[in-house]
């Protein structure tokens, strides 16, 4: 358990160096998450922790997304407070009702979600999320925050036009970016109807491939371009779009092709014990932040992939 004093694994495994990272340098939130994952802690104390970021709105705040700073609710941060919850199997009850009829509040027209709602104008923001009068609807922001409702058979009266949008702009990809592949991953991973899921899918793995969207292999890394407005080296990798080998994009890669992925995510562990973000640092706060955000998944990534951590 944590807190019990010195790590159960071997000092020189990845899991032991990571946890040392973790409660050298993470908020309490992915401390409590660190230990609910890897050392037996409780999803109580998850819980509690991430309360610490929800508004009067139902929504979340407070830079639970490092990238968006101050207090006010948005569609990003309630997506991220999704995922903990998920994570934890706590996704259900008042809390994810009260959080539903925040995003409805916050939809666009058409019933999706803005990946920025104005709100957040007059608190600093990364740059490459700008603040706009009437943002968009985007699959960026709906796309996992909708699959992650269906997935844990959650039901609200906002979810059937986000769910008809999602499918919408699932079809109409032709050119993307990672970003919104893996946010439409999250969504057939979670969408019900899994016949159309697994034929869009298919669609979707050709356009990755075709366009180059994923490092297939890691010692031609040079040879893949980064899409635009990413920073330099912001690359994808097969296990960044099948995080679990039961997601439909497992089957976009060979069992090689996702072999040297992991590899190369296991070697990306740094010195100090954490992982590296690949995306643009703004601020010297945000990626101290982060940080041991994308520790923890890569951790969950490996693990789930059945690679050796502790």
């Amino acid at each position: 358990m944590a807190g019990s004093g010195a790590s159960p694994h071997s000092p020189d495994s990845p899991l032991a160096r990571a946890e040392h990272f973790v409660w050298l340098t993470a908020r309490v939130l992915e401390q409590r998450r660190f230990a609910y994952h890897f050392l037996g802690g409780d999803a109580d104390a998850v819980e509690a922790a991430l309360a610490a970021y929800q508004g009067d709105d139902g929504g979340y705040g407070h830079a639970l997304e490092p990238d968006l700073r101050g207090p006010v609710s948005q569609p990003l941060h309630t997506a991220h407070a999704l995922r903990v919850l998920d994570s934890v199997g706590r996704l259900g009850g008042q809390r994810v009702e009260r959080m539903c009829r925040y995003l409805t509040e916050v939809s666009t027209r058409d019933g999706a979600l803005p990946a920025l709602h104005p709100s957040q104008r007059g608190y600093p923001a990364a740059p490459f999320v700008p603040v706009v009068d009437d943002p968009p609807s985007a699959l960026l922001a709906t796309g996992p925050v909708v699959g992650l409702l269906h997935r844990n058979r959650v039901w609200h009266a906002w979810l059937f036009r986000a769910t008809d949008f999602c499918w919408a702009a699932v079809d109409a990809l032709e050119g993307s970016h990672p970003y919104e592949v893996e946010a439409a991953v999250a969504f057939l991973d979670g969408a019900p109807d899994r016949s159309r899921a697994e034929a869009a899918g298919d669609r979707l793995g050709r356009l990755v491939r075709g366009q180059g969207l994923a490092v297939l292999d890691p010692a031609r890394i040079a040879e893949y371009p980064v899409a635009e407005g990413y920073a330099p080296g912001e690359h994808h990798f097969p296990h960044d779009y099948a995080r679990e080998p039961r997601s439909l994009a497992r089957r976009w890669f060979t069992d090689e092709e996702m072999g040297r992925s992991l590899d190369h995510l296991a070697a990306e562990q740094c010195a100090d014990g954490g992982w590296p973000i690949r995306w643009r640092a703004w601020a010297p706060g945000t990626e101290l932040e982060c940080r041991p955000m994308v520790t923890i998944e890569a951790l969950r990534t490996l693990r789930a992939h059945g690679r050796a951590i502790g």
